[in-house]
């Protein structure tokens, strides 16, 4: 049987009992990084007097995880208790962990997963937002045409978005969302669960002033809210695109929406009306 097991993002007391004895009881252990996982069973045998029988561990990620499928054995899955364990939080959420799911249901292979900490779902409940629906865009790309797609995407979504964000990247990330539209209300959650857990919450020019003189080291999650609908139909970039207007017009129009030059936009548009 497989276990998947979500692990503090933060503080170790938000590890589970049902957790805990997952981990007691396996005899391998698949892990995103086999060293954070050792020193993660280390600190909760010190903190609750347990002893983990099992020393088994293989490494099993993104960049591997392929490979190592093809080499699995059924018989071992079914015959062997088998936990998984990402390096922080909820394996699958933007953890690796969703391969071995497929894997199971794909043979017939018994599997569970066990609840516990998130970072979406603990900041979305810290920021007040009040939405039925929200989409999670986990980490943007980080240059590029993708990026500036992604962004769009965000930022024309209709409902809340939810993004994790690196601190080498927040305020790059803010001020473009400043550019994009400074009224628009975000929330910025520091270092949830840990000693310095720190929130943010108001119109993205307001918070990007803010933490440009604040400390930014940390993991971060960003929520966004929807694009304001109270005016009929949402104009996206789309619309905007297969208007015919000319090309300095269509252009200064887009650089509004997307926060991109003028001039980059306006040569784009004349290569695709160019022979």
């Amino acid at each position: 049987m497989l276990t998947l097991v979500p692990t503090p993002i933060g503080n170790l007391e938000d590890i589970s009992f049902r957790s805990l004895e997952a981990l007691k009881s396996a005899e391998l252990f698949l892990c995103e990084d086999t060293r954070v996982t050792k020193k993660l069973l280390t600190l909760l045998s010190e903190k609750y007097h347990l002893t983990f029988p099992c020393n088994s561990f293989q490494s099993f990620h993104h960049h591997n995880q392929d490979k190592l499928l093809s080499t699995f054995e059924v018989t071992t899955f079914k015959e062997k208790n088998i936990v998984y364990v990402s390096d922080a939080g909820m394996p699958c959420i933007s953890d690796p962990g969703a391969t071995l799911v497929e894997f199971c249901i794909q043979n017939g292979i018994a599997y569970d997963v066990l609840p516990g900490a998130n970072a979406i779902l603990t900041a979305y409940a810290l920021s007040g937002f009040d939405y039925a629906q929200f989409s999670f865009f986990g980490f943007l790309p980080h240059k590029g045409k993708e990026r500036q797609n992604a962004f769009n995407r965000l930022m024309q979504s209709p409902f809340v978005a939810i993004v994790y964000e690196s601190p080498h990247r927040l305020l790059k990330f803010l001020e473009e969302l400043s550019v994009y539209d400074e009224n628009r209300v975000i929330f910025l959650a520091k270092e949830i669960t840990k000693k310095f857990q720190k929130t943010f919450k108001g119109t993205s020019k307001t918070v990007f002033e803010e933490l440009k003189k604040t400390s930014i080291k940390g993991e971060w999650v960003v929520i966004v809210e929807p694009m304001a609908q109270n005016a009929g139909e949402i104009i996206t970039v789309q619309d905007i695109q297969e208007l015919q207007l000319p090309p300095k017009q269509k252009a200064k129009l887009l650089s509004k929406m997307t926060g991109r030059s003028i001039k980059e936009i306006y040569q784009e548009i004349l290569d695709t009306i160019q022979p």
